[in-house]
């Protein structure tokens, strides 16, 4: 146990690896055979990730900053090394990744018929590579993770895609990857000038505030990429709509939170004083995604294009409460990236469920579902309502935080971010009443079957985390807390003392100037 403990974070990277060497050796002459094992080994590998992920979180001391279950060992190179560790702005990530993986192997269960065995390898190898962003203390081992998730999620989308699925299997890979480049450039000046590769010790390091700008924009033209923020986002509906249902859901549950992640790990500690210049871009841009995708979701009549816009809405609220840089406003975007990594993961699953037995996400196809999909509905209405906010749902807190974080800043950007939750309470309770209620006015509709055991299986869990997250937050929030408030107290009140004054000095200088 106590080596479990000591090796948890390399346990949790390796085990779906594992299970890829697993799958490689199925071999039979039957085909379903094959692809029974393929299925049982895949749900069972990730199945134990989730329950070391568990581990982690139960393990993990919310009481204190430091890095934990930290690991490190020299690799290659001048100083870069194979360094893990999770703090708490990193570890409920890695729970959420290990939670959605095997909800996506289970929707994929029956949908998936064609190359099962590269499917599966596919989203095993980016299991561990999302793990490796999210526990990564190495700046050069991080980028290897960020950018190696691109990989998988291009084969997924571009093999098992729908009709337009190399287009938006190429437009996701080069609009991430030409950001990331970079990226890299930065980084590799930060490596020079600091002369470490230790993310700790990068935070740590006092760079020259002329030069913070440039390597502030630089990781801006990656993580804005990757959330995504306008105007670069016009990737992510084209991706959506053409993967298969569940590298959606891990499309939008976990790799969006990557942006986020980065300018939580990097943006703000290692450019303090450049974050506080450049709030003001931040807001704008944050603002306008909120206000005008939000405007694009109400026309839009595919369903998997609608919640796809709304998660460029909903991003737009993290990266509000991110650049406010008061606890209120970090908190509730780390809570609001994990409500949104399950809420826009469960649409995706309920848009899935109906395409299963349609083969259409026309909005118009369908209506009055539920008369016959009660259970459907039902579930439906809790992810809805979670998606706009009610009380009592993980959707409520987040923006809650971020509303209180945005009017401490700024009366003016709250009531902007709040324009956004009327907006969205508009398009979602506009889909759902064409949707679910109304009168079953097609025949095809009239004869589609309730959920299923696996599909009633996948979606009541995260029903239930909707609601945990709704009613007991506190169980989230305490392990963000104190490495929020670190990140403040260390990094971000400094360079707004310092931002204060310099404009305190430029005032004087211009008052002394005009007498």
């Amino acid at each position: 146990m106590d080596f479990i403990q000591s090796h948890l974070l390399t346990i949790m990277m390796l085990t779906p690896l594992i299970g890829v060497f697993f799958i490689m050796l199925v071999n039979h002459p039957d085909q379903a055979l094959v692809n029974r094992n393929v299925r049982h080994v895949s749900l069972l590998v990730t199945m134990v990730t989730f329950i070391l992920s568990l581990l982690l979180w139960a393990g993990f001391d919310g009481s204190t900053a430091d890095f934990q279950f930290v690991e490190k060992y020299k690799w290659f190179g001048d100083g870069i090394s194979y360094y893990v560790g999770v703090d708490g702005i990193s570890v409920l990530f890695i729970v959420l990744s290990a939670f959605l993986m095997p909800i996506c192997i289970l929707a994929s269960w029956e949908t998936i018929q064609k190359r099962l065995k590269e499917y599966m390898i596919a989203f095993l190898v980016l299991e561990t590579l999302m793990i490796g962003v999210f526990s990564s203390l190495d700046i050069f081992l991080f980028y290897l993770f960020f950018e190696g998730g691109l990989i998988p999620m291009f084969l997924i989308i571009g093999v098992w895609g729908g009709a337009e699925r190399i287009y938006a299997s190429y437009k996701f890979f080069l609009y991430t990857l030409l950001g990331s480049v970079l990226m890299l450039v930065a980084m590799l000046y930060m490596i020079g000038e600091a002369g470490t590769t230790d993310i700790p010790l990068l935070m740590e390091y006092q760079f020259d505030p002329g030069v913070q700008k440039l390597l502030w924009l630089a990781f801006f033209a990656s993580f804005a990429v990757k959330m995504p923020m306008w105007p670069v986002h016009t990737w992510l509906p084209d991706a959506h709509v053409q993967a298969p249902t569940a590298g959606s859901v891990i499309l939008a549950g976990v790799l969006l939170k990557m942006g986020g992640y980065g300018f939580l790990r990097f943006s703000l500690p290692m450019f303090p004083d450049a974050t506080v210049e450049f709030t003001w871009l931040i807001f704008g841009l944050s603002v306008i995604a909120i206000i005008y995708t939000s405007l694009v979701a109400l026309v839009q009549e595919d369903m998997k294009k609608l919640i796809a816009y709304s998660s460029v809405a909903h991003m737009g609220f993290v990266t509000i409460g991110i650049f406010v840089l008061n606890t209120n406003g970090i908190e509730g975007s780390i809570f609001q990236m994990l409500s949104h990594g399950v809420v826009s993961g469960a649409l995706f699953l309920c848009v899935g469920v109906v395409y299963d037995r349609l083969h259409t996400r026309e909005i118009s196809r369908f209506g009055g579902l539920a008369t016959n999909m009660k259970k459907y509905a039902i579930l439906w209405m809790i992810f809805t309502m979670a998606s706009v906010g009610l009380p009592g749902t993980s959707g409520f807190v987040g923006e809650v935080l971020v509303l209180f974080g945005a009017y401490q800043f700024s009366s003016w950007l709250a009531f902007g971010a709040a324009f956004g939750v009327i907006l969205g309470a508009a398009y979602m309770l506009y889909l759902t009443r064409r949707l679910i209620f109304g009168d079953l006015t097609h025949e095809e509709t009239r004869e589609m079957k309730d959920l299923s055991l696996r599909e009633y299986t996948i979606l009541l869990p995260l029903a239930a985390v909707v609601f945990w997250m709704g009613i007991y937050p506190a169980s989230f929030l305490d392990p963000i807390r104190v490495s929020v408030d670190n990140l403040i107290v260390t990094h971000l009140d400094p360079a707004l003392e310092r931002a204060e004054n310099r404009d305190a000095d430029a005032a004087e200088q211009i008052a002394a100037h005009q007498e």
